[in-house]
């Protein structure tokens, strides 16, 4: 695939120490295309953009230079490659692998429909892990799965209209969810963001066609709930 193109790209094949790079002109990669290699004012050039800054970091299979760029064969189409779609919501969260009863809860409440077609806009959605759920009291999932009014509560409780990036998270001090406009509130403590004063958020900023994805440790239960 792409990604094994471009770092496969940047593998030589053989020990190329640092003294034998200087008098090279190109060498072929592992990926089958050729690097351009130049000595620019003293310092080693690759490809024209990308300058090596350390040298000779020796392994027990070869040797490491460091570069301040990445360099990309010519046969990648980088608008191709900067065109490809986004995930939606549903498929993101289903490839992350650690939201399954988030997804079991949203098909529960026929949720899904609306978040995979972008019926509701971009969204915000703070979604708990399986963990988090897992954490719940007990019967407490098995209560919210047998009441769908209270379940849709609950998970329209982490969402909200708009795409909000962690950067602007840390500014607000509560968000407006889907839950019929229930606040949630939202501080920092310690660097971390916490919300209702029990959820931290734990990863941030996975980006989707159909909103943004902020990860929490804990699930959000609404006052009316």
């Amino acid at each position: 695939d792409t990604l094994a193109e471009i770092l496969t790209y940047h593998v030589v094949p053989g020990k190329v120490l640092a003294a034998d790079v200087v008098g090279l002109t190109s060498a072929t990669t592992v990926q089958g295309e050729d690097i351009a290699i130049e000595v620019v004012d003293g310092g080693v050039l690759l490809n024209g953009n990308a300058n090596v800054t350390t040298t000779d970091i020796e392994a027990v299979n070869g040797v490491v230079h460091v570069i301040d760029n990445v360099i990309l064969p010519p046969s990648v189409d980088v608008d191709s490659l900067l065109a490809e779609p986004m995930m939606g919501l549903i498929e993101t969260a289903q490839a992350a692998g650690n939201f399954t009863t988030f997804l079991a809860a949203a098909d529960a409440a026929e949720l899904t429909g609306a978040l995979a077609s972008g019926a509701l806009g971009k969204l915000t959605i703070f979604a708990p892990t399986d963990e988090a759920f897992a954490a719940l009291p007990e019967g407490t999932l098995d209560s919210l799965l047998a009441d769908t009014e209270a379940l849709t509560a609950v998970l329209t409780y982490h969402a909200t209209l708009g795409e909000v990036l962690a950067a602007d998270v840390v500014e607000l001090d509560s968000y407006a969810s889907l839950a019929a406009g229930a606040p949630v509130t939202i501080e920092v403590v310690d660097g971390t963001v916490v919300l209702n004063g029990s959820a931290n958020v734990i990863q941030t900023d996975i980006m989707t066609s159909g909103g943004i994805i902020h990860v929490i440790d804990a699930v959000l239960i609404p006052p009316s709930s």
